[in-house]
Parts: structure tokens; sequence; C-alpha cells
């Protein structure tokens, strides 16, 4: 992280938004809620991080660096709209079509196809999803979200 996130809170606190906002660090929070739990001041600071990183994304104040991860995360949040659950392989087409878009670097585009036998022999990637009983649920879960 370029800044902690007691360090992200205190720029929120002190009108500086955007900064906060182009940080690294609102992108590099695995929403463990470790931070949340340890502060001595009870704010929920990984709330606080994700509310910043929506922001960001919708105000289009992300740091560049975090171009792909941005990315990703639109194409996740599509794909299980759409399927009710993880697609891989629209993900991945989805993922690296956009990323491509954003950034011409051909190496990434093909970066990890190797992989790919290993983890089919594992059994790790599935090239059909299985299918969603309730698929009304999933919507209701999005609209509730406001996404």
């Amino acid at each position: 992280m370029d800044i902690a996130p007691n360090q992200v809170i205190r720029l929120v606190q002190n009108g500086q938004k955007d900064r906060a906002l182009r940080s690294a660090a609102i992108w590099k929070c695995l929403s463990c809620f470790t931070c949340s739990s340890r502060c001595p001041q009870n704010v929920d600071c990984a709330g606080v991080l994700d509310a910043l990183r929506r922001t960001a994304a919708a105000e289009g104040m992300h740091a560049e660096t975090e171009t792909r991860t941005l990315i990703f995360n639109t194409a996740f949040l599509h794909n299980i709209r759409r399927h009710g659950r993880l697609n891989e392989i629209e993900l991945i087409g989805l993922f690296k079509t956009r990323a491509m878009l954003a950034d011409p670097d051909l190496s990434f585009l093909f970066k990890d196809a190797s992989l790919a036998p290993a983890l089919r022999q594992k059994r790790k990637l599935h090239l059909a999803p299985d299918g969603v009983r309730d698929r009304d649920v999933v919507r209701r879960i999005f609209a509730r979200c406001g996404a």
C-alpha cells in the first residue's frame, strides 16, 4: 500500500478526498476487516475503503496503476449478475478484452494461457458454469445493493 488504511481515513477526515480516491491503498485492501476490528476508535476502515473504491470507480479517479484491478472488478460483477455465478471462460475473455483496450499489451493477453491445461486437469478451471436454480435471487441481491 502506498499509505496505510488509517492514513486514508485521516485524508478523508481532513477533506482530502481526491488524494484518498487516487490512492493505490484503497485497491490493495482485501476487505479482511482486520483494520476495522482492531481500530481503537471503532471506525469501519474496510467499509470506508470499499466506499472510496466505489466512488473512485464512479468518478473515474482511480490510481493509474489500478486500471486492470478496476476492469477485473467490473467484469467480475457483470459476470455474476449475468449468470448468477462465475463463468470463468467468459470472465477471462471479457477481462482480457477490456484490459487490452485500456492498455494494448499483447504479452498480457496470453500471459497465463499456459496455466489452463494444468488447472483444467486439476478441475480448477470450468469451461461451462453450473446452473443457478433461482436467478431472481441474484437479481434481488444486486438490486438491494444498488449495483
